[in-house]
């Protein structure tokens, strides 16, 4: 960790934002329809010094979903103001500040999507996930988990998957990283943050202990999705992944069946990590994701065919926490 007289002789870049807040939520699921079932905000400067912080419960109006990981029962939640009652303060916790994350895009979606609900929109336009933050200083972390992080720079975690204390220690880990940063003149990633302007709310109210969209991925019951237009993945195919490897940015990634996560975030995920989306399986296709490899469909018959390496969703998840950088033209 940098001490107090690195600090002092950093030059700071004047390009760097002036505020920060940094977020960690904890909720029902990783689908489009889950919700918030709790929030917290470490309000920092523009050096990373911590000005205060504040957290909340919400009562996410269903199941709370993984009870085991963030330990906030249906009893526990009952009693919580909604997202709707605490939209206000948040709000003002997220003014002006770009928002910090790990894995920010999750984080992000999830506060978008309980905002549309509301019918407002979070004041914040940019984000900076921590985990891009960390490949960029080049950190010698064994993988790109908040524990590691933490870990690096010599952060105690008391409470893991607790947003409070998450947020604490990424606010921790996220100080030294930008003095890193701002003494080595590194650029900061920062992405924009899109608000949601409308929302539409599923007709079907999910039951106790279950989750529909677990089961349906984002397809629905007539397992039709409309597509959706994105930007071309500035990455040239490096090739095929390698099983036991790394992926690498711009590697062409397809998708087969249903998934657990919702399919339109899975992708904003791995767009994210710099991975191009392919609609179909080709010769040049790096890898299909699919959690049924024996079902005889289009995409999982022309990978056998190709020799695509085929893999299930929990590996993909856990590949795109680590995703090499491009590899140099030569």
């Amino acid at each position: 960790m940098l001490d107090d007289r690195t600090t002092a002789a950093t030059t700071w870049p004047g390009a760097y934002p002036q505020g920060y807040a940094v977020v960690d939520v904890e909720t029902t699921g990783l689908a489009r329809d889950d919700r918030i079932v709790s929030a917290a905000v470490y309000r920092l400067d523009a050096r990373g010094d911590v000005e205060d912080h504040w957290y909340t419960l919400v009562n996410p109006e269903r199941d709370p979903g993984p009870v085991w990981i963030h330990g906030l029962t249906s009893d526990v939640l009952e009693g919580a103001p909604l997202f709707g009652d605490i939209a206000a303060e948040f709000s003002e916790r997220l003014d002006g500040r770009v928002l910090v994350a790990h894995n920010a895009i999750f984080d992000w979606s999830m506060i978008a999507r309980e905002y549309a609900r509301a019918e407002r929109a979070a004041p914040t336009r940019q984000r900076l996930c921590t985990i891009a933050l960390s490949k960029e200083l080049r950190l010698p972390l064994p993988n790109h988990k908040l524990e590691s992080l933490a870990a690096h720079f010599g952060v105690v975690q008391q409470r893991a998957h607790h947003a409070l204390d998450d947020a604490r220690v990424l606010a921790e880990a996220f100080r030294p990283s930008l003095h890193t940063a701002a003494r080595d003149g590194v650029r900061l990633p920062l992405l924009e943050c899109r608000p949601l302007t409308e929302w539409s709310d599923s007709p079907a109210t999910p039951r106790i202990g279950y989750q529909a969209s677990y089961g349906q991925g984002s397809y629905g019951q007539n397992g039709w999705r409309p597509s959706r237009k994105r930007p071309p993945c500035p990455y040239p195919n490096p090739g095929r992944y390698e099983v036991g490897e790394q992926l690498t940015q711009g590697m062409r990634v397809a998708f087969s069946g249903d998934t657990s996560i919702d399919r339109e975030l899975l992708e904003d995920r791995a767009i994210e990590a710099g991975l191009h989306i392919a609609t179909g399986v080709s010769r040049l296709t790096s890898l299909l994701v699919t959690n049924d490899p024996e079902a005889s469909t289009s995409k999982t018959v022309k990978a056998k065919s190709y020799g695509t390496p085929v893999i299930d969703e929990a590996a993909f998840t856990q590949l795109l926490r680590d995703v090499a950088p491009a590899r140099a033209s030569e």
